[in-house]
């Protein structure tokens, strides 16, 4: 078992990075949101899940001891494989999808291809009692609102990356508790924070 891995960036891939590791080089699938930041001669480390079936074995990474655990928690869940879990990652910190999945917030989940709401549902009935919000700092563990998965939505569907209006439903007060007046509150600080 592969449970870590360190060496030098030698090529990046679409969904991958391949890792030179004394000479020999691991093909590491991770997600989007550190293959964004990743450069080719970088000296990395990653927490890693070898994942094998009869006629696949895949390396997959994380910066984070705990990004690995909630990984493994995600692919505990029938219809939910590997990439659809690493999708699932590129979305939102771990923190904020363990919220949302506290919250039942079935809507930040669909948002990965192939994953339909039956398979969001029994994701969060199955993983809502596995989250120990113990782990989540109270910056974290407030870090997004209730409905905030259809805010996203809304200000995607407006033209916004999935990061820029996670980041704006963020900064949403969190009295407001209507969905419109959420995006509404939402848009007016992407507005702020545009004229800063």
């Amino acid at each position: 078992m592969i449970s870590q891995i360190t060496g030098k960036i030698i090529n990046i891939s679409d969904k991958s990075l391949t890792i030179d590791v004394n000479g020999v080089g691991y093909e590491v699938n991770i997600n989007a949101l550190v293959l964004e930041k990743a450069k080719v001669g970088d000296e990395v480390t990653f927490y890693t899940h070898l994942y094998v079936r009869e006629d696949i074995m895949e390396l997959f990474g994380f910066k984070e001891a705990n990004e690995l655990s909630f990984f493994k928690k995600l692919i505990s869940v029938s219809g939910v494989g590997p990439k659809s879990a690493l999708t699932i990652m590129s979305l939102a910190s771990v923190s904020e999808l363990q919220q949302g999945i506290r919250q039942g917030d079935v809507s930040l989940l669909t948002k990965v291809s192939g994953i339909g709401e039956k398979t969001a549902e029994r994701l969060i009935v199955e993983l809502k009692n596995k989250i120990d919000l113990g782990d989540l700092s109270d910056d974290e563990s407030g870090s997004l609102g209730v409905n905030d998965g259809q805010v996203i939505d809304g200000l995607v569907a407006l033209g916004y990356t999935i990061k820029e209006a996670r980041e704006a439903a963020k900064l949403v007060d969190k009295d407001i508790n209507s969905v419109k007046d959420r995006v509404k509150a939402a848009l007016k600080a992407i507005g702020q924070a545009q004229r800063e």
